[in-house]
């Protein structure tokens, strides 16, 4: 479940519905409303619901999902990335680096638990007492996940018009993230193709 968290944090850049594209991070109320709504991703981590959000954290987040995205587009290649950010994308060796140091900021010790009655069963401990740097960090090792499962060869940029969303591919010749975007392709390409043959005099079936 966690590995979904890297597709929350790369889609808080979106279509707005008019024709352009909106940012969840833009400000810090936006990035505590996007934390406090990924509470039960982040169970186990950090108290999601519990947390504010400052323009510090913002920009440690913001600056997470360029890498993120960055990653993204590089998974997807050859084939095209999002438009929403494909011209200022950070090189994916540093993108790479960045990630990893930002996982790398949480320290976590196994331990080990085994009942009188019961088989023994390990777990992983934070040694970190700062809830923003466990928030981090988590969405870092989200990503790290992610990007090394199966699901990753499954990852696509929406091919609909204005959308700028990452999924991952879940049957066949998919080229949607979601059906609204699919009937909006559809409904371009017939206008392109309406268009086209009205521009060379012919008539459009």
């Amino acid at each position: 479940m966690e590995r979904w968290l890297a597709l929350e944090l790369a889609s808080t850049i979106r279509h707005d519905g008019d024709g352009g594209v909106t940012d969840d991070l833009a400000t810090a109320h936006g990035a505590t409303r996007w934390i406090h709504a990924q509470e039960d991703l982040l169970a186990g981590h950090v108290p999601a619901g519990e947390m504010a959000a400052d323009d510090g954290l913002r920009m440690e987040i913001i600056e997470l999902r360029r890498a993120v995205r960055a990653l993204f587009a590089r998974a997807v290649s050859p084939a095209p990335a999002s438009s929403a950010d494909v011209r200022q994308l950070m090189p994916s060796d540093q993108a790479l680096a960045h990630l990893n140091a930002v996982a790398a900021r949480e320290t976590v010790v196994p331990q080990l638990n085994w009942p009188p009655e019961g088989a023994p069963t390990a777990r992983l401990l934070s040694a970190q007492n700062d809830p923003r740097i466990r928030l981090v960090a988590a969405l870092a090792r989200a990503a790290i996940d992610f990007l090394s499962s199966p699901q990753c060869e499954q990852l696509r940029a929406c091919a609909a018009p204005r959308c700028v969303r990452y999924f991952v591919k879940s049957h066949g010749r998919q080229e949607w993230c979601k059906p609204s975007c699919g009937n909006r392709a559809r409904a371009a390409r017939h206008y392109q193709r309406h268009r086209t043959a009205t521009d060379d005099g012919s008539i459009p079936s």
